[in-house]
């Protein structure tokens, strides 16, 4: 599919379809040189309707917008579709039933890049929704065969809060750095051998830098993965 044009369903938040833009648009740069850019198209939410929609738990409300968002795109000219988002793969299902396009899957990419470096016993950073529900883990699980940690109650309820009260308003905050840093170490400490950074904002707060192990992050490998699609890789 060469020179395919990407359908970016994004906006949850803008600041990560930000990185999603700029990333896709560098690795095509980079891969064909000179003047080059990608072709792509975005659909961007208002995040807030989003995210009342997961606060108030009425996620097949939240998923029939993310059909309405893939079909809009679809019908736009989208060759293939990319949600800039890890917590809305929840409606990765809905939006495969409802539109012809092919899904880029962002938890795929990882964790063929995680097998491929012989890993896998693998800690999981994200909202509540990606740690604790199946959607997320449950496909790194049963499609690739990794062995995931989350972090406990308290961990999972910090990690949960600096995303959305911080890193999707833009807040570079250092003491939410150093707490993402101690649960990282923790999880370290329960034998985790590398990091999926799953939650699209976090590799705005820590890097390689912050963890003695591996970290993957997954808005990074998504937007190589689509850039490597749209051009025929």
């Amino acid at each position: 599919m060469p020179n395919a044009i990407i359908g970016l369903i994004g906006g949850m938040s803008w600041k990560s379809s930000a990185e999603y833009y700029r990333l896709i648009n560098e690795g095509v740069r980079d891969r064909l040189g000179g003047l080059h850019s990608a072709r792509c198209l975005m659909w961007s939410f208002n995040f807030a309707d989003i995210e009342a929609l997961q606060r108030a738990d009425r996620w097949s409300e939240a998923a029939a917008l993310m059909v309405d968002a893939a079909q809009r795109l679809e019908r736009a000219g989208a060759d293939f579709l990319v949600i800039a988002t890890n917590t809305m793969h929840i409606a990765a299902p809905q939006i495969e039933a409802a539109v012809k396009l092919p899904l880029l899957h962002i938890a795929d990419p990882t964790a063929e890049r995680i097998k491929a470096a012989g890993l896998r016993r693998v800690g999981l950073l994200g909202t509540a929704f990606t740690m604790e529900q199946d959607f997320y883990r449950g496909r790194l699980v049963k499609q690739h065969g990794l062995d995931m940690l989350v972090p406990d109650d308290a961990d999972r309820a910090t990690v949960h809060r600096i995303i959305y009260e911080e890193l999707v308003q833009g807040k570079i905050v250092d003491a939410s750095r150093e707490a993402y840093r101690q649960v990282i170490e923790r999880l370290i400490a329960r034998g985790a051998e590398a990091i999926i950074l799953g939650c699209t904002e976090i590799m705005l707060l820590v890097g390689e830098q912050d963890s003695a192990v591996p970290l993957y992050d997954t808005t990074g490998l998504h937007a190589q993965a689509a850039v490597e699609r749209a051009l025929g890789a």
